[in-house]
This record gives C-alpha cells, sequence and structure tokens, in this order.
C-alpha cells in the first residue's frame, strides 16, 4: 500500500509541477519574515521515504498572499541555514514534493517556508528523514561445478514485485575488481548459463537485483564454479618403422572415466599443419601407405563425452613404411656366341629374389620390354638372342613383402649381325645344356649335317 501511495505522489507531483512553468523565485538574502503568512503543516502522514526519493504532503493554503513555497534541505545532521535552500514549489496550490536526488540509507533534514511578493514565513521546525537501505538481493544462490567450459548458477526469484532484472556479475581469481556479464530481463528468471570459459578454471559469481526505477540492490551472496578439467593426456605412443606399407600406432588406454574417443592427427612435417585422419575407440591404428620408405608424424588426443579434448601439441611421434632393400650391382654383362651372361652383388640381405628387366631393341622405333621374374641366384644366362639387336638390361632385388629395390644402372649390350651357332630355345639357368662337339678323332671322316642346322 505503502508503495501504490507514493507512485501516486510521484505522478501527482508531476502533473502539478509540469502546470507551474516560468522562472522559480528564491529567497531573499535579507529577507522580511511575515509572521502572520501561514506556515507549512505536513499531513498525518506526510512523509515518503523510498531508496532514491522522498516525499512529502502538506495541508493546502487556503491565504492568497502565498504565491508558493521554498525548501530546505542539509544531509545527516548539519544545521539548516539559509545557505541550505534547496528547491522552490512555485504554486500556493501545491501539496506535494518529491526530492528524488537521494543516496540510499542516508539522513536528511528538512524545513519549508511559504513566501508572498514581500516577504517569508517564518520556517518550520526540522523534518528528519532517512531514505530507505538500498534493496538486498536474491535470499539463495546455488551453482553447477564442474561443466565443460561453462558454469551455470542457480537463486530463487526476488518476491519484491519492482524487480525487472538480474544482474550478473564475474570474476576469477586473478581478477581483483566484478565485471558485468549479463542482465536477464523478468523477475521469474531463475537461472544464468555462462558459456566459451577456460578448462580446469574458478569462477566466482554473484547477482544484484534491478528495480524498474533503476534501483540495484546490493550484490548477492558469493558462489564459485570450477570448469571441468580436460581429459589427461595419451601416454606411451609407439609407432613402427619397419612395416610393408603401413604404420602401426599404438599407445596406453586412457582411464578416463567419461572417455568417448582417441583422434589421431597426421602431417608429413613435424612442425606442419596436423590433419584429423581417424577417430578410434581403440587404442591402435593402422595406416595403410601406398608408399614405401614414407614417413608421417603423428599426435594423437583424448576426447571425453562432452567433447573436451585433451592436449596433444606437444606429444609427436614419427612413423616409417619399410624402405625398399638395397639396390644391386651388376658385376658383368657380356655375349658369348648366342647368350648374354649377366651377373650382379647381392647388395641386402631382405633379397629373396630377383627381377631382370630386358629390353630389346631393332632399329629406331622397334623396341620390345619383357620382365623376368622369380630370378633366385646373382646370375642369369639370357639365351634368347637374335642377331644385330641392342639389349638394355636392369635387375632388382625383391624382398618378401614383393618389395622391390630401385633399378640397377642400366647396361647396353649389342649382338653381332650374324650368330656363330644357332640361338637355342630359352632355357632356365639352372638347366642349360651345354652345346657338344664332335671329338677331334672323328673330324676325318665324312659328317653329314643337315642344312637346316646351317647359320
Amino acid at each position: 500500500m505503502k508503495l501504490w501511495t507514493l507512485t501516486t505522489f510521484y505522478a501527482a507531483s508531476l502533473l502539478i509541477f509540469s502546470g507551474c512553468g516560468g522562472v522559480k523565485p528564491t529567497p531573499q538574502k535579507e529577507a522580511i519574515i511575515d509572521k502572520t503568512l501561514p506556515v507549512v503543516t505536513l499531513t498525518q502522514n506526510g512523509i515518503f521515504a523510498d531508496i532514491n526519493a522522498i516525499a512529502f504532503e502538506w495541508e493546502s493554503i487556503k491565504e492568497e498572499r502565498v504565491k508558493g513555497f521554498y525548501i530546505y534541505k542539509a544531509m545527516k545532521d548539519s544545521n539548516l541555514t539559509k545557505s541550505d535552500y534547496y528547491d522552490t514549489v512555485n504554486s500556493r496550490f501545491s501539496t506535494h514534493y518529491v526530492d528524488r536526488n537521494i543516496e540510499p540509507d542516508t539522513k536528511y533534514s528538512y524545513y519549508f517556508k511559504t513566501f508572498s511578493d514581500k516577504a517569508e514565513s517564518q520556517k518550520t521546525a526540522p523534518i528528519y528523514v532517512n531514505s530507505l537501505p538500498v534493496m538486498e538481493s536474491v535470499s539463495w544462490i546455488h551453482s553447477i561445478q564442474n561443466m565443460p567450459r561453462s558454469a551455470k548458477i542457480l537463486w530463487r526469484p526476488h518476491t519484491n514485485q519492482k524487480v525487472k532484472a538480474y544482474i550478473i556479475e564475474r570474476r576469477t581469481l586473478k581478477e581483483d575488481a566484478w565485471s558485468e556479464i549479463a542482465t536477464l530481463e523478468g523477475r521469474l528468471n531463475a537461472e544464468y548459463i555462462d558459456v566459451d570459459l577456460q578448462d580446469n578454471t574458478v569462477y566466482m559469481y554473484r547477482v544484484k537485483v534491478l528495480t524498474f526505477d533503476n534501483i540495484t540492490s546490493t550484490p548477492s551472496q558469493m558462489v564459485k564454479v570450477v570448469t571441468k578439467e580436460l581429459p589427461a593426456e595419451v601416454t606411451n605412443i609407439v609407432a613402427t618403422k619397419d612395416l610393408p606399407r603401413k604404420i602401426e600406432l599404438t599407445w596406453d588406454k586412457s582411464t578416463a572415466k567419461d572417455f568417448s574417443l582417441y583422434y589421431v592427427y597426421r602431417s608429413e612435417k613435424v612442425d606442419g599443419s596436423y590433419t584429423l585422419v581417424a577417430k578410434l575407440h581403440n587404442n591402435i591404428f593402422v595406416d595403410k601407405i601406398e608408399e614405401d620408405a614414407k614417413e608421417y608424424f603423428y599426435r594423437v588426443s583424448v576426447v571425453d563425452v562432452d567433447e573436451l579434448e585433451s592436449k596433444y601439441k606437444e606429444k609427436t611421434i614419427q612413423g616409417k613404411t619399410l624402405s625398399k632393400p638395397k639396390t644391386p650391382a651388376i658385376l658383368e654383362a657380356k655375349i658369348i656366341q648366342n647368350r648374354v651372361e649377366l651377373v650382379w652383388s647381392k647388395a641386402d640381405q631382405r633379397a629373396v629374389s630377383y627381377v631382370l628387366l630386358k629390353v630389346s631393341r631393332k632399329g629406331w622405333f622397334e623396341k620390345v620390354s619383357q620382365e623376368i621374374r622369380g630370378i633366385k641366384t646373382e646370375q642369369y644366362r639370357d639365351t634368347n638372342i637374335e642377331p644385330n639387336t641392342t639389349y638394355y638390361y636392369q635387375v632388382f632385388a625383391v624382398d618378401v613383402n614383393s618389395i622391390r629395390s630401385q633399378p640397377t644402372l642400366q647396361v647396353e649390350l649389342k649382338s653381332a649381325e650374324v650368330l656363330d651357332i644357332p640361338a637355342p630355345q630359352t632355357r632356365s639357368v639352372e638347366k642349360e645344356e651345354e652345346v657338344v662337339l664332335p671329338k677331334a678323332e672323328t673330324l676325318n671322316k665324312d659328317i653329314v649335317i643337315p642344312t637346316k642346322d646351317f647359320n
């Protein structure tokens, strides 16, 4: 009821003052006191105090000589003097005055005079008024802990109907001053969620209420929030360097209770740009790569159910696919009659077989390539030779994983225009038959050789 009366009082005062324009008179330095002028008398409930305003109501003045009222004001227990003149009500018909220049919970003293064209009335006795203290904030406030990069604040809605909003303030342990981070409109609002916070960080919050007449309450009790910690980093990461065309990564299992996934990142350079290549539930990753001796750098992180990701940029592991076998060297290459003899070194113990690349060329355009695989020794006899032909040979070493070495340097051989002995069919090196010539004692006898066997 008191709030409603004071609000109505404000409205009435504004209507009265708005109709009283012109320059307000002020007390004279040497004022004439006319004891016959009526003195201001407050009504029975003529004083209204609020947080930021004090209002007065007095009995109406019938004396026509009265032109208005002088108001004197001082703070606390100051003695009022003429120098404490404060304001003028420039109409004898006014019966209300509102002072809005008020500090909360402060004691003021007032007195009033009426004035005519030539004199002033006697002053009233001092009137002491104490403004209301600042409104208290919400009576109960609570915080929710261990949220991922966020904090939740709850409170009980304020019971005062004048409350129109809540002001949320925050600070960290490193900050001395409070910062206003949000204003929530509506008295019945009861929670606020703060986002984009740092991991594993302490934040403190408090709430103030704001009234419709822009009065801010005292702050509420402070509450503390600790945001969720990042998952622990992975440990004991190992990457292989000897597997054929793949790199295998392993690491210790995460002990996080709310573990969700592992993220695997890869880069071609240790300080290059890392790309997410896998999301896994198991602590093993096999990277299949179609290159030999290919090198990559890896980083692995732990992600929990709230999508918080552990630190991972400080731990980088290098992996590499199995390199090619060492390249052999051709030690001997020559044409003997109708065959080519090739001998090479065994440069790598990993070599289990060899591949011979043979290219034959007649003229400028006729060129034939052939791969001879599965050679188990470090030599080869090629009996498939034609006259007047250039041959090029290269050798590859092959390991048990079918990985080939780089080729040897190319050797070039050219057959004669006419071979001495007809070229037999191509045979295996291990079972090649020797050509048996007639014995010396039979040379004087007649030997018939079919014409088709001559060159």
